[in-house]
C-alpha cells in the first residue's frame, strides 16, 4: 500500500515525524517500516515528551552496578558479592479496558524484566490506584486487578512483600497499576541487553507469537476514553506457568556460558528487542520472521513485529554454541529458534522467507539514537496559587473527635488493605520476614548473609496535585522513612511517573515540577534513579469533564538492613513501654484525609516541608534502631498521628493513653499529616539513655504517653477499646466492596 502523510497521523506520527523518517531512510518507508516507527517512536517507547527532564535526575551513586537506563533493570550492591535488580512499570491502560490481564500481564513483564538480567526475583510491590469505591465500575477495576497481580504472581511463585492503594474521583476512568520487581543475583552473573559478534546467532525463545498486545505500546501513549475497550487486541494475556519454564530455562541458560545479550520482550514486541539490542552493541540484524513461532496463522510481517506476545525472549548466542542452548529449553518444553543473526551494519533487515519486508537503521529507533525529543510547553495551573490561600482558622475544631478517629479508621484509603493482601502469596520461597512482624516497608531475607533488604513503594498524590516539587520530594522522603523506621539504609529508587496528557502545558509543568522536586531529595538522601517508566495520558471524566488524574510520581525504594538484629517492626511490644513522638506537631492539617474525607476541604497545599530537618530526623532514628534504644517505630503519613498510633497498637492489641499538646490544635496534633515524625516505643530501662541521645540531636522530640492494655486514651478521654476499633480497620474496605 502507499504510504502517505495522513497513513502517518493514522499511526500516531506527526507530518513533521514523517519527514524525518524518509531523511532518515531516504525513501518513502512502507507500510511495516512506517508502523515499526510509529511503536518506536511512541511516548511509551522513545520517551520523546520526557527524557530532557529525566536526564536532570540523579543517575550515579557508589552503590550501583549499572548507570541508569543501562539495562532492563537497575542493579545495585548490596554487599556479600550480591547485586538487587529492581525496576517498577505501569500498565495503566491495558488495567483501564481489561484490568485482569492488564494487570497479570504487567506482572508478567517486570519480573521478566529483572531475569533476563540474570537474577531470580525475591519480592513484588504495587501501587494501585482507583477511582471512587462506591462506583460499579471501581469495584469491577479493583476486583480485576486485584485477582491478575495475584493470580500470575502467586502461580509464578515470587511473594507480594508490600505495597500502596488509594481511592480518589480522579482515578474514576483511569486505575493506575504499577508493579514493582526484586531480585537477586551474584553480581558476575549479569546479562547485557545487547547483540555483538558479528554472525553470532539471534534466537526467539518462549511462548508462541500470536495477534495480541499489537499495536500495545502506542496504545498506552494515547487518552483512555470511552471507545477505548474496542481496543481490546491491544491488550496482552499472560500465562504465568510458561513464565515460570522460561525463568529457570534463562537461569540456567546463563550458568551456560553460551550468551552474549538477552533482553524480554515487552512493549512493541520483537522490533523493540531487536533494535535495542543492535544499536546497544552497535551492529544490526539480519532477521528471517517465518521462522518465528506462531500460534496464529496469516499473520502479517507488521503484525509480527509489534505484538506483544507474553513470555518471550531475544538472546544472542555465541556461534558454535548453539547445541547447548537448544538442549537447554528442549528439556524445559520451550520454543528456541534461531530467526537470524547479528550483522556489522546499522540495520535491521527483515525478510519473510528470501523476501525482505522491512529496512531501517537500528539506531534511528530507539532513545538516544535517531528518536525525537521535544520541549513540550509548561504553564502553572491556576489552582496552585488558589490551594495556597488555605488557612486552617477556617476550619472549625470537631465537636466529637471519637467519631472522626472512627470515621477516618474506616476510610476505604486508611482502613486495613487486608481483602487486597489475602489475595497475594507472602509467604512463598520463605523469604519474606516482615509477615509476622508488620513493619513500614517490607523485608526480604538474604539468605547465607547476615543482611536483609527493605523495600517500598510510595506516593501521595494529593500533596503532589497541591504542589508537585514539594509533593515529590515528601514522596522520596516518606519512602526513605519507611527503610529507616524498618532498620534499613535507603539505597536507590526506581521510579513510575504517571501523568494526563503531555501536550497539556498544565500537566507538563506538574511532571517537570514533579520531576525537579524528585531529583533534590533523591540528591539529598543519596538515593540514585536506577531507572522506571513514564506513563503520560492519564485522564478521568468528572461531571463531563476530561481532566487528568492527579500527578502520581510512585517511588519504589531499595534499602539494606546491614545487620539483622536492627530489623525494626512497627508494633508496639508491652503495657508500660513509653510512647515518644520524635518530630514536631504543627498547626497543619493541610492536604489531610481528615480535611478532604471528614471536612470535605479539598483545596489546601501539602503540609509543611523541610526536607533537611527530615533527613536529620531519619538519621536520628537510624542511630535509635542501631543502638537497640527503641522497641516499635512507625511513620507518621496518612491519617496523622492517631491512625500510626492504632496501628502500632492493633498488632499485639495493646492500646495507648497519650496527652496532646496545648500549643497545637487538637485535630492538627491527632490527624494533620505534618511531616517528618515518627513514633518510636521505649522500655522504660532505656529511657534515660533514649533521652540523652535525642537530646544530643538537638531535634524536637516529646513523651506522648505510654502503652495500655487495650484502651485507646486521648486526654483522659475513652477512644473505645482496640478490639472494636481493630474490627473496623480489618473489615472496612470489605464491607464497602460488598455493598450492592
Amino acid at each position: 500500500m502507499d504510504v502517505t502523510v495522513q497513513t502517518a497521523k493514522d499511526l500516531g506520527l506527526t507530518p513533521e515525524e514523517f519527514e524525518m523518517i524518509k531523511e532518515y531512510m531516504g525513501r518513502t518507508p512502507n507500510f511495516t517500516e512506517l508502523s515499526i516507527y510509529s511503536v518506536m517512536w511512541s511516548e511509551h517507547a522513545s520517551y520523546k515528551n520526557s527524557i530532557k527532564w529525566l536526564k536532570t535526575l540523579p543517575r550515579e551513586g557508589k552503590h550501583l552496578l549499572v548507570g541508569a537506563g543501562e539495562e532492563n533493570a537497575g542493579l545495585v550492591d548490596v554487599g556479600n558479592g550480591i547485586g538487587c535488580a529492581f525496576k517498577i512499570e505501569s500498565h495503566n491502560h491495558p488495567c483501564a479496558v481489561e484490568p485482569y490481564q492488564g494487570a497479570a500481564t504487567g506482572v508478567g513483564g517486570i519480573n521478566r524484566d529483572i531475569f533476563t538480567m540474570g537474577a531470580r526475583p525475591v519480592a513484588q510491590l504495587n501501587s494501585l490506584r482507583f477511582g471512587e469505591l462506591k462506583l460499579d465500575r471501581t469495584k469491577w477495576l479493583i476486583n480485576g486487578v486485584v485477582k491478575g497481580i495475584g493470580d500470575y504472581g502467586n502461580s509464578f511463585g515470587v511473594p507480594v512483600v508490600g505495597g500502596e492503594v488509594f481511592f480518589d474521583e480522579c482515578y474514576n476512568t483511569n486505575p493506575l497499576v504499577n508493579a514493582m520487581s526484586v531480585g537477586l543475583m551474584k553480581k558476575e552473573d549479569m546479562i547485557s541487553a545487547l547483540a555483538k559478534g558479528v554472525g553470532n546467532p539471534i534466537y526467539i525463545v518462549g511462548s508462541s507469537t500470536g495477534k495480541d498486545g499489537i499495536h500495545g505500546a502506542t496504545f498506552a501513549s494515547a487518552d483512555i476514553t470511552e471507545n477505548s475497550a474496542d481496543d481490546i487486541p491491544s491488550i496482552q494475556v499472560g500465562d504465568p506457568f510458561m513464565e515460570k519454564l522460561l525463568l529457570e530455562a534463562t537461569l540456567e541458560l546463563n550458568r551456560s556460558g553460551a550468551v552474549v545479550g538477552m533482553q524480554d520482550m515487552g512493549a512493541a514486541g520483537i522490533i523493540c528487542s531487536t533494535s535495542e539490542m543492535s544499536e546497544k552493541g552497535g551492529n544490526g540484524m539480519r532477521i528471517d520472521l517465518a521462522e518465528v513461532p506462531f500460534r496464529q496463522q496469516n499473520m502479517e510481517a507488521w503484525e509480527i513485529l509489534l505484538s506483544e506476545s507474553q513470555e518471550r525472549m531475544l538472546v544472542c548466542v555465541e556461534k558454535g554454541k548453539e547445541a547447548k542452548v537448544e538442549a537447554i529449553f528442549d528439556k524445559w518444553d520451550l520454543n528456541c529458534k534461531i530467526i537470524g543473526e547479528v550483522i556489522a551494519e546499522d540495520k535491521l533487515e527483515f525478510y519473510e522467507g528470501e523476501e525482505l519486508v522491512a529496512e531501517v537503521p537500528a539506531s534511528t529507533l530507539v532513545l538516544g539514537g535517531g528518536a525525537p525529543v521535544y520541549d513540550r510547553e509548561f504553564k502553572e495551573p491556576a489552582y496552585y496559587k488558589e490551594y495556597k490561600k488555605f488557612n486552617i482558622e477556617s476550619i472549625e475544631e470537631p465537636e466529637d473527635y471519637k467519631a472522626v478517629s472512627y470515621e477516618l479508621i474506616k476510610h476505604p484509603n486508611i482502613a486495613s488493605k487486608r481483602w487486597v493482601t489475602e489475595q497475594y502469596d507472602t509467604m512463598v520461597r520463605t523469604n519474606n520476614m516482615s509477615t509476622n512482624a508488620p513493619a513500614d516497608a517490607g523485608l526480604v531475607n538474604i539468605k547465607g548473609t547476615n543482611t536483609a533488604l527493605a523495600l517500598t513503594t510510595d506516593c501521595n498524590s494529593r500533596y503532589v496535585h497541591a504542589d508537585p516539587k514539594i509533593g515529590a520530594m515528601i514522596a522520596v522522603s516518606e519512602a526513605a522513612r519507611n527503610i529507616v523506621c524498618s532498620g534499613g539504609e535507603p539505597l536507590a529508587i526506581t521510579n513510575c511517573l504517571n501523568f494526563g496528557n503531555p501536550y497539556n502545558p498544565e500537566v507538563f509543568w506538574q511532571f517537570k515540577e514533579a520531576v525537579s522536586g524528585m531529583g533534590e531529595a533523591c540528591r539529598k538522601f543519596d538515593t540514585p534513579v536506577t531507572g522506571g517508566n513514564v506513563s503520560f495520558y492519564n485522564q478521568a471524566t468528572i461531571d463531563g469533564k476530561t481532566v487528568p488524574v492527579h500527578p502520581t510520581p510512585v517511588i519504589g525504594m531499595l534499602g539494606i538492613v546491614k545487620e539483622k538484629q536492627h530489623i525494626m517492626s512497627l508494633d508496639f511490644k508491652e503495657k508500660g513501654d513509653v510512647i515518644f513522638l520524635i518530630g514536631k506537631s504543627r498547626n497543619d492539617i493541610a492536604c489531610s484525609q481528615y480535611l478532604y474525607s471528614v471536612k470535605g476541604v479539598k483545596e489546601s497545599p501539602p503540609p509543611e516541608f523541610d526536607m533537611e530537618y527530615e533527613y536529620r530526623i531519619q538519621q536520628a532514628v537510624l542511630g535509635l534502631i542501631r543502638g537497640g534504644m527503641v522497641r516499635s517505630a512507625h511513620d507518621v503519613s496518612d491519617g496523622g498521628l492517631y491512625i500510626t498510633l492504632v496501628e502500632s497498637a492493633m498488632h499485639r492489641e495493646l492500646g495507648f493513653d497519650i496527652t496532646s499538646p496545648a500549643e497545637v490544635r487538637k485535630d492538627a496534633f491527632l490527624f494533620g499529616e505534618a511531616q517528618s515524625r515518627i513514633v518510636v516505643s521505649v522500655n522504660t530501662e532505656e529511657e534515660t539513655e533514649f533521652i540523652d541521645f535525642m537530646l544530643e540531636q538537638e531535634l524536637h522530640f516529646s513523651a506522648l504517653g505510654h502503652v495500655t492494655k487495650g484502651e485507646l486514651r486521648v486526654d483522659d478521654e475513652s477512644f473505645g477499646f482496640i478490639k472494636d476499633v481493630k474490627k473496623n480497620y480489618m473489615t472496612s474496605l470489605e464491607s464497602i466492596l460488598n455493598e450492592q
